[in-house]
């Protein structure tokens, strides 16, 4: 019979193997192996697991690689992602290691692979007791790619390590206080009755913080919609907007809803047209705008490509435009681990392309005077300040207006915030106006 939890640790293989063997996103792959796992806790650690293993693979791999006499073979791959989970187990959760290890070792067993108990038993002794060995490479001991750290080290040299740590650090909880429910003051109030410590940052006026995570059924008010979880730098994009009463307004690249919402809190009697090209992200912006209570006739949401206006454009322009732009993501890798393992650096000029065919053809539709805020969660430089560079020569009607420091760093014509500052996510963003002066030969 299996050790108790050792299913528990090969569903969390499965998971790594279906991540890093597959490419599939771990948010994706965790949305349906969860709600198989009938105890909270038992939820909580699955999630943990394959978080840190994620955080933390090249350093676990290295490892492995000192402590195997042979690398395993290739219809063992199931236990090499096992092992990574009990490495995360051992190194990383500091979990108990008489339990861990004989649940995780028990796992091979439900994996398929029971000639392999006793040699994932004997290496997560081992771990249980020795430091892991520590590579050389830079690369392997922050648990990065190399592309990645190069690009950092050459983009934000004083600023590299602390990205790489930030990393690899778990998030706080952010949430937005819906204002017609209350504010976020309120709402804070709320949460420490409730034994959920929270504060609200001044950067970021209604917001609300957690440093400790908790599922969200746990938020008192969360299903009559009193608020909705967004970090702290996804809130500041739409501040930099600073949408007004009244104005018509372009929600770009609205899924998976976070900043549409917001948005619509300023609405009043304008107009709010959400665009994405993927339908099924938009009915999580549906979602999102239902649970709020934020639906109305003046907002609408539809599937279109926002880079082809001419397939869904009326011809009347906008006051102001949110253009939270495709990316690297390279700025939210503590929320996707996983991300560090999928992205590629060919992918970079590839994204840089796509956002700039979206700057231009949203450009047009921007009212003379108005104003667009192109944002990234991205802390790459060739997607963020070479891009408002680059569109800055290419558009002669268009200026940057600056930004307060709160919203970061001065990168170029825009403002970075890095990830972990003020323990916000990684974003980038910049404003840029139109000219209302009509320009003739």
């Amino acid at each position: 019979m299996s050790a108790p939890g050792s299913a528990l640790r090969a569903t969390a293989a499965r998971v790594l193997g279906t991540v890093l063997g597959e490419g599939r996103s771990l948010k994706a792959v965790l949305a349906r192996a969860l709600p198989e796992v009938p105890d909270s806790r038992d939820r909580a650690l699955l999630e943990a697991i394959c978080f840190d293993a994620l955080r933390h693979r090249r350093r676990y791999e290295f490892a492995l690689s000192q402590w195997l006499a042979r690398p395993l073979a290739q219809r063992d791959q199931a236990v090499h992602w096992l092992l990574l989970a009990g490495l995360a187990q051992v190194k990383g959760l500091g979990l108990a290691p008489h339990a861990a290890v004989s649940a995780t070792a028990e796992a091979a067993r439900d994996l398929g692979r029971t000639g392999l108990v006793g040699l994932v038993n004997a290496l997560l002794r081992r771990a249980s007791r020795e430091p892991l060995p520590e590579s050389d490479d830079p690369a392997v001991r922050c648990s990065h790619p190399d592309w990645l750290v190069q690009r950092l080290r050459q983009d934000w040299p004083d600023q590299a390590d602390a990205i790489l740590a930030a990393n690899n650090q778990s998030a706080p909880l952010w949430l937005r206080a819906n204002p017609r429910q209350g504010s976020a003051g309120a709402l804070a109030a709320a949460l420490q009755e409730a034994g959920l410590p929270a504060d609200c940052p001044d950067t970021v006026p209604g917001a609300v913080r957690l440093e400790t995570p908790v599922p969200v059924d746990r938020l008192p008010g969360w299903d009559r919609g009193a608020m909705g979880v967004q970090d702290g730098a996804a809130q500041l994009a739409v501040l930099a907007l600073d949408p007004r009463p009244g104005e018509r307004l372009l929600d770009a690249c609205a899924a998976p809803g976070g900043k549409a919402a917001q948005l619509a809190e300023h609405l009043g009697e304008g107009e709010l047209l959400c665009l994405d090209v993927d339908a099924r992200r938009l009915d999580k912006v549906r979602d999102l705008l239902r649970r709020l209570r934020l639906e109305a006739p003046n907002v609408q949401v539809r599937v279109a490509d926002a880079a082809r206006p001419d397939e869904w454009w009326d011809g009347q322009p906008f006051d102001a435009i949110l253009v939270d732009a495709p990316c690297s993501a390279t700025g939210i890798i503590r929320r996707q681990p996983d991300i560090k393992w999928h992205r590629r650096e060919a992918d970079i000029a590839a994204l840089a392309a796509t956002q700039a065919q979206l700057l231009d053809a949203l450009w047009p539709l921007l009212a003379p005077g108005g104003r667009l805020v192109y944002a990234t969660c991205s802390v790459l430089r060739e997607e963020n300040e070479a891009q408002v560079a680059a569109f800055l020569a290419r558009h002669a009607d268009a200026r940057a207006a600056d930004l307060p420091a709160r919203f970061g760093h001065a990168s170029g014509a825009g403002r970075q915030r890095l990830p972990g500052e003020d323990g916000m996510d990684g974003f980038f963003y910049a404003r840029l106006e139109k000219s209302s002066q009509v320009k003739t030969a």
